[in-house]
């Protein structure tokens, strides 16, 4: 008995320590940022497969820190805008930074 909870201790110690090390490596001073960021991230994703002004697979999204950076190609400049004005919609994101190249 007292092994299976040394275990059960042992085994959250390390999944402790693992998120709060990816949350310090990706510049997130807690781990609740680092969730907060990922919300956005995945808030912003459901945004753009919602909608038919932008293609969601063309553009990535990353957050830190509240800042959500767009990346990717968009075949004209609404599709770029949109993507951007739809990144702004979401709760918690305090900038956006679009590199959204357009290529037609």
């Amino acid at each position: 008995m007292k092994l299976r909870h040394l275990s059960i201790i042992a085994l959250s110690a390390l999944v402790l320590a693992t998120a709060s090390g990816c949350a310090v490596v990706r510049g997130q001073s807690t781990v609740g940022a680092f969730v907060d960021d990922t919300a956005i991230t995945l808030a912003v994703r459901a945004r753009f497969v919602e909608s038919e002004a932008v293609n969601a697979g063309a553009i990535g999204v990353e957050t830190l820190n509240g800042t959500v950076m767009l990346s990717g190609f968009a075949t004209s400049r609404a599709e770029r805008v949109a993507a951007e004005g739809l990144a702004w919609r979401v709760a918690g994101v305090q900038q956006v930074k679009n590199q959204i190249v357009v290529r037609p």
